[in-house]
């Protein structure tokens, strides 16, 4: 029992790498699909931080919350993919929630943390990355 409870085996970590990738991936594509599938109605509400206009950033956005997304949940070229992620969630939680209540920064700021901690670990075994640099002998 001591062992299940204390491991630090390179398969439970590897795991525990593929779920945070995984489930971070998936929480983000809903807020990327959302932006899509009600592009036009956002398109007028849509703020512009950076500004390069509300449809950029827009843009960008779905670029990061969906298409980046879809690549972090597969584990391919996780750490190029977590930088338009990452830079989201920054301008998310001190740019667009920069005077809203913590509450409403909260959940770009975990993203966020979430995605600098990948980004230092990488995607872990468990992830294309790994398989296409896996040594072939």
């Amino acid at each position: 029992m001591k062992k299940l409870i204390f491991s630090t085996k390179p398969f439970a970590l590897d795991f525990a790498l593929a779920l945070l990738r995984i489930g971070s991936a998936a929480m983000m594509l809903t807020h990327g699909w959302a932006k899509i599938a009600d592009f036009t109605n956002k398109l007028g509400t849509f703020r512009d931080p950076l500004g390069v206009g509300p449809a950029v950033s827009l843009q960008l956005a779905i670029f990061s919350e969906f298409f980046c997304a879809i690549l972090l949940l597969l584990g391919f070229m996780t750490r190029i993919c977590l930088l338009p992620l990452g830079f989201t969630m920054f301008v998310a939680a001190f740019m667009v929630h920069a005077d809203d209540p913590f509450a409403s920064k909260e959940k770009a700021l975990l993203f966020l943390l979430i995605f600098v901690v990948l980004s230092i670990t990488g995607p872990g075994r468990l992830s294309l990355d790994a398989q296409i640099n896996r040594k072939r002998y």
